[in-house]
């Protein structure tokens, strides 16, 4: 199956314009934002920071950059 085109107008393969990506606050946490920064979402808001009584949970909203209004 090819690769969709990527558009300024589009996110790549299909994704959504938004996303909230979480998990662990760890390396493969801050890793995915990453990759999802460069594929040319941006940070939506600030993380939010949980405590499971184990580990330090993280959300962090992204959104297309072609889907918000100037």
């Amino acid at each position: 199956m090819p690769a969709k085109s990527r558009t300024r107008n589009t996110p790549p393969d299909g994704l959504p314009i938004y996303r909230v990506l979480t998990g662990p606050d760890d390396a493969a946490f801050c890793h995915r934002v990453s990759e999802a920064i460069a594929l040319g979402y941006r940070l939506h808001g600030s993380p939010a920071l949980t405590f499971n009584g184990k580990d330090v949970i993280v959300g962090q909203a992204l959104v297309w950059p072609a889907s918000v209004k100037s």
